[in-house]
């Protein structure tokens, strides 16, 4: 099957739901004081592009099919990288799918698309496989439209999974959510955009969208951003601009996803950037030439309200545990193959190579 393209011309609770800055005032289901003082460490995974579900186009071995041959077994998907999300302390995925029986698809023009669709109950293999958290910001959540994204939200929080992001004009969706967690005492402080131009307006939203997270508490502030041109390992200048900036404005990371493949991580004033973290749990091919994926680990050392020094490591995965095919278990590369795939990343990586490990590393400043 062709690979998922852009189809595009290019509360403080333990367990909080996420916040529409859109229809609520910050600090409207959360506390807007400062933060206690805390001192602690804070370990987040991350994951790329998960698409639980198919295209309605494609034929034999999509991810419903292999899902359905397992029993529809909740851990089928991720038991193989769940040991890392059920250790840390939050794990963190794009997801780019609605859960949903609507079948009324959103026209994205006349040239080759791609409208992606699972049934609700995948959510709970979210669940099951240790992921707290979902972006929604990317190009294909609203792939059936306002009720089909309606589905997905109701599915998600039926299976305890908290969302963030905000929508796009290019998309035809209108959303806008954040979201802080609480981890450990930690305010942990989320938001997703998708981009694909580097204008006022998503510059302006950036620092609106960090200031109110910082007025609510938020200790931590890391944006998840969907952007990048699609099969190309390097970021281009819209990336690279936007993450300084994002750093420049209180980010203490910057995540990306959308080109499908791995891109290059940097650093930028002692703050790591990951441009793409490629495919993970991907439906939208049944077998993609390039199986090269990763689990980002990050750790902030949090002392007296904010993020005194932080670290990463990185674990090499193949987004399926066979070669030949893709059967949608994420799995961790071993021996000499996980010895390739870290050398990769280090080579496309000018700014971190030789320091991109599977232990952890300081960021350097």
């Amino acid at each position: 099957m062709t690979a998922c393209s852009s189809d595009s011309n290019v509360s403080d609770t333990t367990a909080p739901t996420a916040v529409s800055a859109s229809s609520a005032p910050a600090g409207a289901t959360e506390s807007s004081s400062a933060p206690a003082s805390s001192n602690e460490t804070i370990t987040i995974s991350w994951t790329g592009d998960n698409i639980l579900g198919t295209d309605a186009d494609f034929g034999g071995g999509t991810l419903p099919e292999v899902w359905a041959a397992n029993n529809k077994a909740p851990d089928y998907f991720f038991r193989n990288v769940a040991k890392y999300f059920t250790k840390d302390d939050l794990t963190v995925a794009n997801f780019e799918v609605a859960l949903t029986s609507q079948r009324t698809e959103r026209y994205k023009g006349d040239g080759e698309t791609y409208h992606f669709f699972g049934e609700p109950a995948l959510a709970k293999t979210l669940t099951a496989g240790g992921i707290e958290a979902v972006t929604l910001a990317n190009n294909h959540t609203f792939d059936y439209r306002q009720k089909g994204f309606d589905d997905t939200l109701a599915a998600l929080e039926k299976a305890g999974v908290e969302y963030f992001g905000t929508g796009s004009e290019s998309e035809g969706s209108d959303y806008d959510y954040s979201l802080i967690r609480d981890v450990k005492g930690v305010k942990i402080g989320l938001v997703g955009y998708q981009t694909w131009l580097d204008t006022p307006e998503i510059r302006k939203k950036i620092k609106s969208d960090f200031a109110s997270l910082r007025k609510r508490g938020a200790q931590v502030v890391l944006p998840y951003f969907h952007w990048g041109i699609e099969s190309e390992n390097r970021p281009y200048d819209v990336q690279t601009e936007l993450a300084q900036f994002a750093i420049d404005n209180g980010a203490d990371a910057v995540i990306g996803t959308h080109p499908h493949v791995l891109q290059s991580m940097s650093t930028y004033k002692g703050k790591l950037t990951a441009y793409s973290l490629g495919n993970f749990s991907f439906g939208g091919n049944t077998n993609p030439s390039d199986k090269r994926t990763m689990v980002l680990q990050t750790k902030f050392n949090v002392r007296d309200g904010k993020v005194a020094d932080s670290s990463f490591r990185v674990i090499p995965t193949r987004l399926s545990s066979v070669p030949d095919y893709n059967d949608y278990q994420p799995t961790p590369y071993t021996g000499a193959e996980r010895s390739e795939v870290l050398g990769f990343i280090n080579e496309i990586s000018p700014k971190l190579n030789g320091k991109i490990s599977t232990r952890f590393t300081p960021v350097p400043a």
